[in-house]
Order: C-alpha cells, then structure tokens, then sequence
C-alpha cells in the first residue's frame, strides 16, 4: 500500500451498523465495531454512529466489551430537540468512564435560521455536520456554518433508487463547500470504492441502482482541493476502477494527480469521512482493485 493510499483512506470510514440496510442491534454493532478495532484495517475505521438518543443503550453494551487502546470515539445523531439531545450526551459523557467519548454530532437544517438555532444548543469543543437539503441554496447555510467552524453533510444514497443523487448534484456541493471553506463528510450509499451498479439492500430482491462510489467521490474532493482544473461530476461518474492510480508520489485520475499531500490536506479541510452500515464491504472493494493488501 502506497503512503497516497493511506493518506485518501485513512480513518475514512465512520461505522454506521445501526442504520438501514444492515440495521443491526446494538450488541451487535458494538461487537462488529469491536472486532474491527483489532484488525489489521483498523487503520481505516473512524467513528461509531447511533441517535443521541441510544447512548444509554451503547453504555451498557460497552460493558461486555474489553477495554481496548482508548476510548470508542463516537459521533451522535441529534433529532430536533438539541437541547435534550445534547443533554444526553453529557449525561453518558458522565458514565461512560473513559471507555467511549462523543466527538461529533449530525444534524439536519432546512434553513439558515434552523442551523444556527441547532448549533447554538450542540455541546461545546465537539465537530458539528449540518446535513444540507438537496434543491437549496446552499451559500447562506455553508456561511452559517463556516461563521460558527462547523461542517456540512451530504446523503449519497438510500435504500430506494430516489434516494440516489445525480452526479452533478453530489459534484455542486462539493465545489460550494471548497469554494465556502467547509469541510464535510458524506453518508449512505458508498458501500463500494468506484461507482456502478449494485443492490440497494441486503434482500434477495431488493432494487438496484447505479450507486456513488467512495472512491470517486474522495478523489474528487481531492482533486478538487489540490487546485486541478477537473469536472467533479466526469470524476464522480467514472466507473472504470482503472482510471484511479496510487504511486509512490500521489493519486491519479486519468490525466490529473494530487500529491500525496494534497490528498492529506484535503481530507483534513475539506473531504474528512464517509458513514457505512458496512465495514467490511469497502474493505473487500479496495482489496479486490489491490489498493490495500
């Protein structure tokens, strides 16, 4: 594995087990989580995603858990009421005795108004990702956002083909978060490191559709952040794994490169982490295209 590859996929992915289409229970997210942790792919794993409302729940899991290297850093989903939300955070932030620690939160807005109100309530010193609408404009929001230092949230898929954005709608808000200065993470439907088709759930007759792959997307960002005169949705909508090259010095996407240091750079300013119900799953991809041993 080269140190570009690191550098794209390091921490890139937030375990999301929890969450449609794997939903999984709380024992059992907790000990996929954990058996991930020991790894050798370790490397590649970010947060663990629930509601706020499930930290109670997470608690008492942890303990059948052996305590490992640190605590579970954690990333919770607050719903319209921040306030008891984040009260609940503290509350566990109280219990949870060194063994998991909330660091992050995800919330939806729909307004400039209703992202400053969230925010106002969100506990002090944690990443905040406001999940944006699709068919807004999206400047007055990514101006709340970076007034207050916080970040932004994309959803690149769902268990229905509807809930798939278009390429160019996924490549306009990467460009309006570069040019705004705001990082984002994105989550849902990248399952799978270069777009094309694929199931949408785990039901033997479940809907298929055309799915965004994380590969592209990260590399676009990259690219993008890197200062490459690109069309993010030529980058976005690439389904040839082959047209994307790790060497020794950075990536490739045909005939454009970012540098090993563009690509750590934009995944600590722009591009930070994607939420999948699955590890596994991107794990087996980069392997399978030999980006990771």
């Amino acid at each position: 594995m080269t140190p570009a590859a690191r550098a794209l996929l390091a921490s890139l992915v937030d375990y999301a087990g929890l969450f449609p289409p794997a939903g999984l229970s709380m024992g059992d997210a907790v000990a996929e989580y954990a058996r991930w942790r020991g790894s050798p792919e370790s490397w590649m794993l970010g947060r663990f995603v629930l509601p706020a409302a499930r930290l109670g729940e997470l608690g008492q899991a942890l303990a059948g858990i052996a305590a490992g290297d640190g605590p579970w850093p954690l990333s919770a989903l607050v719903g319209p009421d921040v306030a008891s939300d984040a009260a609940q955070i503290t509350a566990f932030e109280a219990i949870a005795a060194g063994r998991a620690r909330v660091d992050s939160v995800e919330l939806k807005a729909s307004t400039p108004a209703e992202a400053e109100a969230a925010l106002a309530a969100v506990p002090a010193g944690m990443d905040a990702y406001v999940e944006l609408p699709f068919g807004v404009d999206r400047g007055p929001m990514l101006g709340v956002l970076r007034a207050r230092g916080s970040r932004a949230k994309i959803r690149t898929g769902g268990v229905i083909r509807e809930a798939v954005p278009e390429p160019a709608q996924v490549g306009r808000f990467i460009a309006a978060c570069a040019d705004a200065g705001v990082p984002f993470k994105a989550t849902a439907g990248l399952h799978h490191a270069v777009r094309a088709q694929h199931a949408l759930t785990y039901a033997p007759d479940a809907p298929r559709a055309v799915m965004h792959g994380f590969l592209n997307l990260f590399a676009a960002a990259a690219l993008a952040h890197a200062g490459a005169a690109i069309d993010v949705e030529a980058v976005l909508s690439e389904q040839s794994a082959a047209a994307f090259r790790f060497d020794e010095d950075g990536l490739a996407w045909r005939q454009l490169r970012a540098s090993t240091a563009d690509l750590a750079g934009a995944r600590a300013s722009l591009a930070v982490s994607f939420g999948s119900c699955s590890f596994a799953e991107p794990v087996s991809d980069l392997r399978s295209l030999g980006l990771i041993a």
